[in-house]
């Protein structure tokens, strides 16, 4: 089998190209809910904090130099990523909570009778039986 055959075929398979759609959708919505966190779940708790923006928060560890930039810690930004992590993980959640849901639903099909019991001695023999296997007795 020639190389280019090969890779055709495991780029093709489902799985490959559903994970390269999740991915893809995955970093999209990882933008949305960065810009949710930063422009609009942020901004209004830095308010009830007293005009605090998160994304400036920050300890410097040197000041800037002409010979180089400030070294600074940026709490601040980590706050903003730890909050979109938290928005993304409750999300996937949701999701899979749902999936989950409505998995269960397909599985709890019902199943078919082909057992019964006898009158008789109570033991569970075939639907179709016209005779216990147990007690002999006719059903």
């Amino acid at each position: 089998m020639s190389m280019t055959k090969e890779f055709k075929e495991f780029a093709m398979r489902g799985n490959v190209v559903d994970m390269a759609v999740g991915i893809v959708i995955g970093g999209a919505f990882g933008k949305i809910v960065s810009s949710l966190v930063s422009d609009v779940v942020m901004p209004p708790i830095g308010l009830i904090l007293g005009d605090v923006d998160f994304s400036k928060l920050s300890i410097v560890l040197k000041e800037k130099s002409a010979a180089a930039e400030a070294v600074t810690i940026n709490y601040g930004l980590f706050i903003n990523t730890v909050l979109d992590f938290v928005i993304v993980a409750l999300a996937i959640f949701m999701v899979i909570k749902q999936m989950n849901r409505l998995k269960r639903k397909e599985e709890e099909a019902p199943v078919e009778v082909t057992t019964k019991e006898c009158p008789k001695c109570f033991s569970t023999i075939a639907l179709k039986a016209s005779r216990c296997p147990n007690c002999t007795s006719e059903i």
